[in-house]
């Protein structure tokens, strides 16, 4: 589970629902003081929410990125339902297209781990909203076989136990260092995620198709960007799919699966550095 360091914005960030095509969505949205340089659309991993980028806002917005954070279809405080079906990857690709087209693009496309999948999904639709896209600790097709033994072993907790419960023995299981950050808001938010998208998304996770081949045939700019270190993909596998987008590559020293909350002033610099070149 990602660990934002806090839940509370900056200054620089305002939270409100982004009104879209296909309904509102719940964003974090930090706009700098001057016109932006352009806009950048951030879409969160598995159990994560818009928070888990909340220190890259500040540092984003100094440089001049007006930067847009969302819970997707599910997740956190969007609204979701109960039917699987709703969290198809093709569903919650046309979501971020409608996120896009609500921000005027067209946008600096961002997704961390299973963002990254939507992202390259929505890509795949249609790329023409996108300024480009940046795949961060995101790979070439299914996570790991050890990851893919914990994605499965929570979505059949999900489907005979409560979110509650689920949290309680996801609790128990967590060694005491990686329980630093506010637990209250952890477990807020993981009682608003709806099951529904947890087991739809985890499905997805350990499932998906390489699709790298058909992504560079998109031609926009392409990031990859990683911690030095990531258990749910391997490093060298991300190198490799940089190689074959023909990808600026990024490794974060000292981050892992997260750079976002690990390392963010050395990663919004790297998202700066790309965008800027553009």
């Amino acid at each position: 589970m990602s660990r934002p360091p806090t839940f509370t914005p900056p200054p620089c960030a305002r939270a409100h629902r982004l009104r879209t095509g296909r309904g509102d969505f719940a964003v974090l949205d930090a706009s700098p003081r001057t016109a932006p340089r352009g806009t950048a659309l951030l879409l969160p991993g598995y159990t994560g929410s818009k928070e888990d980028f909340i220190a890259l806002l500040e540092p984003l917005c100094a440089a001049g990125y007006r930067t847009v954070s969302v819970d997707g279809r599910g997740q956190y405080e969007t609204e979701g339902t109960d039917r699987q079906e709703t969290y198809a990857q093709g569903e919650l690709a046309r979501d971020v297209l409608a996120q896009a087209a609500a921000l005027d693009g067209p946008v600096h496309l961002l997704g961390h781990s299973l963002g990254g999948q939507i992202a390259r999904a929505a890509v795949l639709l249609d790329a023409s909203p996108f300024r480009s896209l940046t795949l961060m600790s995101s790979g070439p097709a299914q996570v790991a076989e050890a990851q893919q033994v914990k994605v499965k072993m929570l979505s059949d907790a999900l489907a005979t136990l409560s979110m509650a419960e689920v949290w309680e023995a996801m609790l128990a299981l967590d060694p005491p260092e990686d329980a630093a950050t506010d637990g209250e808001a952890l477990r807020r938010r993981w009682l608003l995620h709806r099951p529904a998208q947890l087991i739809a998304t985890g499905r997805q996770l350990v499932s998906e198709p390489d699709r790298v081949a058909e992504l560079a045939a998109a031609a926009l700019p392409f990031h990859v960007l990683s911690g030095e270190r990531d258990d749910t993909w391997p490093v060298p596998l991300l190198d490799e799919m940089a190689q074959r987008l023909g990808a600026r590559r990024t490794r974060i020293a000292g981050a892992e699966h997260s750079p976002n909350t690990d390392r963010p002033e050395q990663t919004a610099s790297a998202l700066t550095s790309f965008w800027d070149s553009l």
